[in-house]
Parts: structure tokens; sequence; C-alpha cells
């Protein structure tokens, strides 16, 4: 029988061929299935891992492979192929949405030691101080769907059009069979927060189409400009209304309490934890 929050028949069936095998050396280690399903378990809830019940085994185990599977990339690994996969199949829409969305930290993730990049309070684990205190932002990019292709995390306080590249760039979609993974978006659709001459000019140079809104405070500079200002850039308002699909992909993240609200210290287990439950938004 299945548990609420855990992994569902069709769900394990797709994770256990992207797994790293245990190898046949040394002790057995504990069942994959269990241990993820405490893994979920606990995200899911914004439990702490002490008070995972003791029906998935010992709490350090999860920890430690939870950690381990963080650190070496083994999510990131799954999450690439479930997407080669759905992309191989033609259930990629390459439409793709960019946004991002603010997740406050609880005292309890504010322990790490800090870092020294971007001038952030902790820059090496993405959390930044701002007026309500110390929070992470999530910068993501979805497909047409509305399910993650890539993201990055900052502080709080970083401004959206900063991570604007380093967002696209995080696009990897591995090809089943020869060439190169595939990196670039058919279209992108982003809100004024992203209208920059920097980021159009970034667009135009890979050969992306946009949908990007000006701001009003650019729109009337170029007025004032005359002849000079240049052209209006184009702005398709069909095309911008579904950039909801960003909107509603961050409401689905956020059913996991475990990711509305940090409860982790370090950069890598955040990111774990937004990258385990993008790959079973793709499942």
């Amino acid at each position: 029988m299945v548990r609420r929050h855990e992994l569902s028949d069709a769900e394990w069936a797709v994770l256990s061929r992207f797994l790293p095998s245990s190898g046949t050396a040394g002790r057995p280690r504990a069942d994959d299935r269990l241990v993820l399903n405490g893994i979920v378990w606990k995200l899911r809830t914004g439990s702490a891992w002490r008070d995972v019940p003791e029906r998935y085994g010992s709490w350090q185990t999860l920890y430690t492979r939870f950690r381990r599977w963080a650190l070496d990339g083994t999510f990131s690994r799954v999450l690439r192929q479930v997407q080669a996969e759905k992309d191989t199949a033609g259930d990629l829409d390459w439409l793709v949405s960019v946004d991002s969305t603010i997740v406050r930290a609880h005292q309890h993730a504010t322990g790490g030691k800090r870092g020294h990049e971007n001038g952030d309070e902790a820059g090496d684990h993405a959390l930044g101080r701002s007026r309500g205190g110390l929070s992470t932002k999530l910068h993501l990019a979805c497909d047409g769907r509305g399910r993650p292709l890539g993201f990055v995390l900052s502080g709080g306080n970083a401004n959206d059009c900063t991570r604007f590249e380093a967002v696209l760039e995080s696009i990897r979609v591995p090809r089943n069979g020869p060439g190169r993974p595939r990196t670039r978006p058919d279209h992108v659709i982003a809100d004024k927060g992203y209208s920059s001459r920097k980021i159009r000019r970034y667009l135009q140079r890979r050969g992306i189409t946009h949908t990007i809104p000006e701001r009003v405070d650019q729109a009337l500079g170029r007025l004032n400009r005359g002849s000079h200002g240049g052209r209006p850039p184009a702005f398709d308002r069909r095309i911008y209304r579904l950039r909801n699909v960003v909107e509603r992909c961050f409401n689905r993240l956020k059913q996991w309490r475990g990711l509305a609200t940090r409860y982790d210290k370090t950069r890598e287990s955040y990111q774990a934890a937004v990258t385990i439950a993008s790959i079973l938004l793709w499942i």
C-alpha cells in the first residue's frame, strides 16, 4: 500500500532506472525506494530529519544518502535524463517562461558558514538579507506545460534580471543518442522585470525570439529621444498570456512545505530538494 507522500509505483518505475547501482563490494545499502520515500516525506511535510517516521529506517541513513546524492549530482542527472526522455517522446514544449519567487528562510537555515561571493549575507548558501529577513530567491525557467527546465538560487535580495542568463544557461536537455544537449529554447517569455537592453541583446545573440513587455520608464525615455530612440521592441499579447505557466509551476513546487520555507542550511541541500520536486513534476 502506498501511503501519503510516498512514491507511486509509476514514479518508482521511472526513477529506479536512473539511480546509481549499489555495486557488489561492501555492506548492502538500504533499499533505495524506502530511502527515497523517507526523503520525499521529509521534504513534502517540512519536518526535521529526526522526525521522519521509523518505518523509513534510520534518519541518519536518509540524511546521508540525501547529502551524498546532492553533492555528487545524482539528483541533477536524474532530472536531465527524465527531461531527455520527454523530449525524445515529443512531450517537451520549448516555449520557455522565466520568473523568480522568494522563499523565506527558517531560523534553522541561517546557521551555515558565511560566504564571500556577490556580497550576499551568506553568498555560498544563497541567503540574502532584506526587510523581511533572510530569504532565498528561486530563479526558474519552465517549459510550455509548466515543468522546470532549469533553475538557479540566489540571495533573496538579488535582482531578477541579474540571474537571467544563468537561468537560461542552466537548461541542458541531453539527446538520447549522438549530439550535444539542447540548450536553446524556441521562444522565451518574461515579465517587465527582465526588460533591459542587455537581456534583449543576449537573446538576439543566441537567436532566441522573446516576448518581454517594455517598462513605462523605458518607453517614455525612448519617446523623448525621438527618432534616435529607435523602434519599440516587438510584443505579442497573445503569447504573453501563456506566461502564467511559470506561476503555476511555482504554486506546485510550493505545495512541498520543505520548499515553501527553506529549512536547509546549505545551497546544495536546498537545490537538491527543488530538483527532487522537479523530477516528480516531470514524471
